[in-house]
């Protein structure tokens, strides 16, 4: 498991935690900063946080551009992680993970054919956990926190819903691209990490 290199973009937000999750599956996190910080990896998470902040500062640092570019651009001899919607031959899409507010600018981008209601679980105050089924992970429920989290209102063509609540989707997939309304760095349990960054079983 230790030779995958996963960065997060580490500007502002989560990033310790998801750090965390990603140590405890003997993967070592390259924090991404500048733009030639993408050379190093083969996966990214831009985790949660104040998705205007990472953004502007995104913007600042000039990271928009090569942020899209690692995400778009298949790359030579990739770990097969992905469906063979995202192979062709020896290339492959990088896995991409966003979590609330890294939901919020994938889409932000272009990158997810979603339409979303920005803080549509409440403030701060109305943060919520609450234990979700997520198939994938087998029978055991996942807890999932929610942190002033966007609503999924629609997903559009090429998107796979992975888990729901309360009949509204809160965690997709789009070809090597995964996302989250809630927080599963937050939590004490790895499975969906371990499912995206293809580590063998979840359960």
């Amino acid at each position: 498991m230790g030779g995958k290199k996963i960065g997060i973009l580490a500007i502002h937000g989560d990033v310790a935690e998801h750090a965390a999750v990603l140590r405890k599956l003997k993967i070592e996190p390259i924090e991404i900063r500048a733009a030639e910080d993408f050379e190093k990896i083969e996966g990214l998470i831009i985790p949660g946080g104040e998705s205007t902040t990472i953004y502007d500062l995104a913007k600042t640092y000039g990271l928009i551009s090569p942020l899209r570019k690692f995400i778009t651009t298949p790359r030579k001899n990739l770990p097969t992680t992905c469906s063979e919607s995202c192979r062709t031959a020896n290339h492959q899409l990088p896995t991409i993970f966003g979590t609330c507010a890294g939901l919020i600018l994938l889409v932000k981008f272009g990158l997810l054919n979603v339409e979303i209601e920005r803080n549509a679980y409440g403030r701060q105050l109305d943060s919520f956990e609450v234990n979700l089924n997520v198939p994938i992970l087998g029978s055991r429920k996942f807890p999932g926190v929610f942190i002033r989290a966007p609503k999924i209102l629609r997903v559009g063509k090429g998107v796979e819903t992975l888990a729901e609540f309360e009949g509204t989707p809160i965690f997709i997939r789009q070809r090597n691209i995964f996302a989250a309304s809630f927080h599963p760095e937050l939590v004490n349990d790895i499975r969906i990490h371990k499912f995206i960054f293809g580590l063998k079983s979840p359960r």
